[in-house]
């Protein structure tokens, strides 16, 4: 599973002519940029700082530095005037996004006791402490002509708003290293007829950077076959735990979901899975189609763990709830269920996986007599997400072979919900529910989407423009 951590390059820039000028303008900076290395400091993060590059020699140097530390994304600092030529060879060595930090120390300078100053040497020196934009239009010119992906963030070092928006960076940053190292497991087939979930699986790796590993329903079901009684009896007991049981579930059908989900665990670890999607009719092996019918409350218990399972083979999908988890949010698998124009909301669910860390309460397990539209019979699990600002996540396929991302910012709302053992929640949007099925539909998405906790939009942004995809905002 992709448990790597993100790996952030971090230098600053300025111009070693000054050094002996202006005593203490070096040190001065240094401590601005020590408070940017600070920041960036974070469980999960590895900051490598190369320091204060001030001429071409330095910036050759560390560029190979950054290169052999193969860093996921570079952190500028830009503290003071500086030459293109100690910026370039830095960021082409390691050939990775760069965010350009044009941060000034204050709000503004002191005007007045600025202009008090008689030494004109230590004017200077306080002019080049604050001259930080000084230079962004000349690196930015050398960025554009080298074809260097870069990114800007403009404001003051201690601004609470910049912070917030250099954090969505590195949180966009972290869901790009997180989706590279990812390997994803599709077993079985895709639904039969659903041509909307139909996925060029190549594609994804060349975006996201995903390996494919593919897999054979036969080897899970050989993996149940070899689930000790007592482990199961076991996982029946977890289950209780976890979920909120109904009366009405047999011993039998739990017990048959307990040995799925230890073989799905063995799985999962045997072949390093951060995310599953499967599908599999099962017909004509009874072993296979049991495997496959009990195996929503063992998909629902990885999901929660951080390995999203997506049913009906949605390999975009399960994209897309594997961006939520690395955010953070969640990533519960969903579709349009009804609409409701009454208390304009739609009704959004699935059967099959949920995500039960973000459930209102208690996810509820039902048995079902039968699943609609598959072959089979047993639990299935029924939540709502919790109440509040969610966010909705597709990974659409375009006309002309590129993916994007889109996606849309709603509330989940209390309400009554269709009590059938699927997942269900209601959800407003500010256009209304009309405009917003009429505009999410207008961009071709599959039917399916990503529901994740919390409004994202400045994060999803920063992600597409990291992996140069185009982010749509639908509401």
């Amino acid at each position: 599973m992709c448990a790597s951590s993100l790996r952030i390059g971090l230098f600053s820039i300025g111009l070693d002519a000054y050094w002996s000028q202006f005593p203490g303008l070096k040190a001065r900076l240094e401590g601005y940029f020590t408070r940017v290395e600070q920041r960036l400091a974070r469980p999960g993060v590895v900051v490598v700082n190369v320091g204060l590059v001030d001429n071409a020699d330095q910036a050759q140097a560390a560029g190979r530095v950054l290169r052999r530390a193969d860093v996921d994304v570079i952190f500028l600092h830009v503290t003071t005037y500086a030459l293109s030529s100690t910026v370039l060879p830095v960021v082409q060595r390691a050939k990775v996004p760069v965010i350009v930090l044009n941060l000034a120390p204050v709000g503004a300078i002191d005007y007045a006791d600025f202009n008090r100053l008689e030494d004109r040497a230590q004017m200077t020196s306080e002019w080049l402490a604050h001259c930080n934009a000084c230079p962004m239009p000349e690196i930015a010119n050398v960025f554009k002509r080298a074809g260097v992906q870069f990114h800007q963030v403009t404001g003051m070092l201690e601004d609470p708003a910049c912070w917030r928006e250099i954090d969505a960076w590195v949180e966009a940053a972290r869901v790009c290293a997180g989706m590279n190292t990812n390997r994803l497991g599709l077993m079985g087939h895709p639904y039969c007829g659903m041509l909307d979930v139909q996925a060029d699986a190549t594609l994804q790796s060349i975006t996201f950077g995903t390996h494919i590993e593919h897999l054979e329903v036969d080897e899970l079901s050989a993996m149940r076959r070899d689930v000790i009684h007592e482990r199961a009896r076991e996982r029946m007991a977890d289950f209780r735990r976890e979920f909120e049981v109904q009366p009405d579930c047999s011993e039998g059908d739990l017990f048959d979901a307990a040995c799925t989900s230890l073989a799905l665990d063995r799985l999962v670890n045997d072949h390093r899975l951060g995310a599953l999607a499967y599908y599999y009719k099962g017909t004509g092996i009874a072993e296979n189609e049991m495997t496959i019918a009990s195996i929503i409350l063992g998909c629902s218990l990885l999901t929660a763990r951080g390995v999203p399972v997506a049913g009906e083979y949605e390999v975009k999908n399960v994209q897309a709830m594997k961006i939520m988890d690395l955010l953070g949010a969640g990533g519960s698998f969903t579709e349009y269920y009804a609409m409701d124009f009454t208390d304009d909301v739609v009704l959004m669910g699935h059967d099959g996986p949920g995500h039960i860390a973000i459930a209102s309460g208690k996810t509820k397990v039902r048995p079902l007599r039968c699943y609609h539209g598959k072959v089979g019979r047993g639990v299935s699990v029924e939540m709502t997400v919790k109440h509040g600002p969610v966010t909705l996540l597709s990974i659409i396929e375009g006309e002309a072979g590129k993916l994007a991302l889109l996606y849309a910012h709603a509330e989940s709302v209390p309400g009554p919900i269709l009590e059938i053992g699927n997942t269900n929640s209601r959800y407003r949007f500010a256009c209304g529910a009309r405009e917003f099925v009429q505009r999410w539909n207008g961009h071709g998405p599959a039917h399916h989407c990503a529901i994740g906790l919390g409004h994202l939009a400045d994060k999803i942004e920063k992600l597409g423009q990291l992996l140069q995809l185009k982010a749509i905002c639908v509401s």
